[in-house]
């Protein structure tokens, strides 16, 4: 996909853990980390001089957080592309979070196949959620009544292929692993999934996710 290493900033506030996904992420050749900062405040400051294809972005930072950075940094360009490395958080962070622009979340105890997954789904312009997280938006979901209301459609309104490709989408699969298990090309999945976000009035696979769990659809 990319002729040279995909350009990748790290924002997070932990010096060590910035340093370790950098060593990752360039000795395992997954692209070229171009520069760090530690805040929002000072990862919008980059944005002046510096153009990343991709950026890792932590939620709970001093002085701008997550939410903040992400809203402001599509402002200025909204084909950035940003992924979220996140501990296990709230169910509304990460509608908020995708909502502000995130394309994608990935859990910092992930090992180096699941980063390097998430990146180039990213990059594919593909969204990208860990299977625990998508499990822990069920539990929560299950356990104490959401502030993020899912849409409301009528099941049958979904055509059986739309259902199968919202299943495979429960269970954390990419558009492209779609495509691979029911073979049908990328394009193909992508039509179904705008499909499913414009019967549900969806913003983002969260909010499929939610719909298919408010109508009994989800099988995870």
């Amino acid at each position: 996909m990319f002729e040279q290493k995909p350009k990748i900033i790290i924002v997070d506030d932990h010096t060590l853990f910035r340093e370790g996904i950098r060593l990752l992420i360039e000795n395992e050749n997954i692209g070229k980390v171009i520069s760090e900062a530690d805040n929002g405040q000072c990862f919008l400051k980059l944005l002046e001089t510096q153009d990343p294809d991709l950026v890792l972005m932590d939620i709970e930072m001093p002085i701008m957080d997550g939410f903040e950075a992400t809203e402001r940094a599509k402002n200025l360009n909204p084909d950035l592309k940003i992924l979220v490395l996140t501990m296990q958080g709230d169910k509304n962070d990460y509608v908020k979070m995708v909502n502000a622009g995130a394309k994608g979340f990935v859990l910092k105890t992930a090992g180096k196949e699941e980063l390097e997954k998430a990146i180039f789904s990213v990059l594919a312009g593909e969204h990208y959620f860990s299977n625990e997280i998508l499990q822990k938006i069920v539990t929560d979901f299950i356990k104490v009544p959401s502030e993020i209301k899912p849409p409301e459609t009528h099941p049958n309104e979904i055509t059986e292929r739309e259902m199968e490709v919202l299943q495979y989408l429960c269970k954390g699969l990419t558009t492209s692993e779609i495509a691979n298990t029911i073979h049908r090309s990328i394009k193909t999945v992508e039509a179904h999934k705008s499909k499913l976000l414009e019967k549900t009035n969806s913003k983002n696979s969260i909010n499929l996710v939610l719909f298919a769990l408010n109508n009994g659809l989800a099988k995870l």
